[in-house]
């Protein structure tokens, strides 16, 4: 603040002795013709440092100001700072009759945008100026023309339109879960006891065949001895004892004792170890079924159990699921086979791959999502159930085709727009119709062609531009009439 009030000092004291040598108060070599008022040329460059009076009288401020006449300070820049250095006079605008070669006035618009024009130069309720519109910037009811010193203000970006692949990656959460296909359960057929259980407990990771249990069940050691004798007396008429032949009675419990073994749930390993050896042991040991994860266990030394009990839960983890939650608007673009990249927090920087498997036909009414199943390899088991992912579905074809920038789109909600680039200042509007819609760019069905130049930044300021002008274009009269000067007009 010390600082401030010292700048101010200087410039009040600079200004004062300006203003005393313009009034005659101090005779100095600014009575000369070339001395003029201190009023900062349009143009600086540099921060604004302070404002000035409109008419050079040593009046500033630090803040933007009017004169009691409703008149702006004009703003000084840093490189406008005091100088006794008669000013750049700025060249004037050129008035509605110009020397041939010059541009001329057609009438000046609202500077908020608003359809109001003036003939004359003149100010809106804030202070501002009108701003003139010149011959030849009013195109017709087709394409605008803006100027290159306003295409540069306003940041107008292009881009040329080609052909390129629609694709795009739908990102979405997921959980893992188990595929209910590779879930198996150790549940006898026969009532028996448990002698002992093998070295397993719920988490350990068993192989196919290898024993969790050895087990007693009466019935299941009955049909081994008859196998034994189904053995001895041969498995086909020809080949019973002539004494048995004909009497099917005598037969029919002999014959069929394999088969009722398998209906028991006996393992293979052991049918055949009991008519290799034609022994009958006293207990089965039990193999798992499969190669995977004890989820559970129910077994103990000495237990009894019942047909039909689940001693034993066991998964196989080497592919798993992903449940992956998908929002209805983009459920259009997903179907089986597609290719998905799932990560997880657990794992940064390890990609998983799979394909999409099956898309549930039925929505959550709570998320308006729709399950998709995504089935990907497990290696090393590091994907765990309820394990949450992120998943990265790649959707869309390789088919190239004529697609346009999103950010070209100016969608009303009821057509789309997109400003194309003429050339030399000059952009037309042109309606679209879009189809499949990628990761920065949507496919246009109609209304561009490949090659064309579109804008992608700045087009909601050429399309105000243009609804502007057309709204201003039928506001004004066919024959303009030669806009007045300013000091004519006063």
């Amino acid at each position: 603040m010390k600082g401030v009030a010292t700048v101010a000092a200087i410039l009040a004291a600079a200004g004062a002795g300006l203003w005393a040598g313009q009034t005659g108060l101090l005779r100095l070599p600014l009575d000369s013709p070339s001395a003029v008022r201190n009023i900062p040329a349009p143009g600086g460059r540099g921060r604004v440092i302070y404002y000035q009076d409109p008419d050079g009288r040593p009046f500033y401020a630090l803040t933007p100001k009017t004169t009691d006449s409703g008149r702006p300070y004009v703003a000084v820049h840093a490189s406008e700072d005091v100088s006794f250095d008669a000013p750049k006079t700025a060249p004037a605008a050129p008035s509605a009759d110009a020397a041939p070669g010059e541009r001329k006035i057609l009438y000046y618009r609202n500077p908020m945008g608003l359809p109001d024009i003036s003939p004359v130069p003149k100010k809106d309720s804030m202070g501002m100026d009108y701003i003139p519109v010149y011959e030849g910037e009013v195109e017709d009811g087709t394409s605008v023309r803006i100027s290159p010193g306003k295409i540069q203000r306003t940041g107008v970006k292009t881009e040329t339109v080609g052909k390129r692949p629609m694709t795009r990656d739908i990102r979405v959460p997921g959980i893992v879960e188990l595929d209910e296909r590779r879930i198996s359960v150790v549940a006898p057929r026969f009532d028996g006891y448990i002698e002992k259980v093998g070295p397993v407990t719920t988490g350990t990771h068993v192989k196919q065949g290898q024993p969790l249990m050895t087990a007693f069940g009466q019935e299941l050691l009955n049909q081994s001895a008859r196998l034994l004798v189904e053995q001895d007396l041969g498995s086909s008429s020809d080949e019973l004892p002539r004494s048995l032949r004909g009497q099917p009675s005598r037969v029919s419990g002999i014959v069929g004792a394999r088969r009722r073994l398998r209906n028991l749930g006996a393992p293979e390993a052991f049918i055949d170890e009991v008519k290799r050896t034609r022994r009958v042991p006293d207990a089965i040991a039990w193999p798992a079924p499969l190669s995977g994860v004890v989820l559970e266990r129910n077994a103990v030394d000495g237990q009894a159990f019942k047909a039909g009990d689940v001693l034993f839960r066991i998964a196989d983890h080497s592919v798993v699921w992903v449940m992956a939650q998908v929002a209805e608007g983009d459920l259009g673009t997903i179907e089986p086979g597609q290719a998905v990249k799932v990560t997880t927090r657990a794992h940064p920087g390890r990609v998983f791959t799979g394909k999409v498997a099956v898309v549930y036909p039925h929505l959550m009414k709570e998320t308006r999502t729709a399950r998709v199943r995504i089935e990907l390899p497990n290696p090393n088991l590091a994907l765990l159930p309820d394990m949450y992912t992120d998943v990265d579905i790649v959707t869309g074809s390789g088919d190239a085709v004529v697609a346009v920038p999103r950010s070209a789109i100016i969608d009303s909600g009821e057509r789309q727009i997109v400003i194309l680039d003429r050339g030399e200042g000059r952009f037309e509007p042109r309606e679209v119709k879009l189809g499949r819609t990628g990761d920065n760019y949507v496919e246009a069905l109609t209304g561009i062609q490949d090659g064309d130049r579109v804008v992608t930044e700045g087009n909601f300021l050429i399309d105000a531009e243009s609804n502007l002008q057309a709204a201003l274009k039928g506001m004004t009269p066919k024959e303009t009439k030669p806009v007045p000067s300013k000091e004519a007009s006063q």
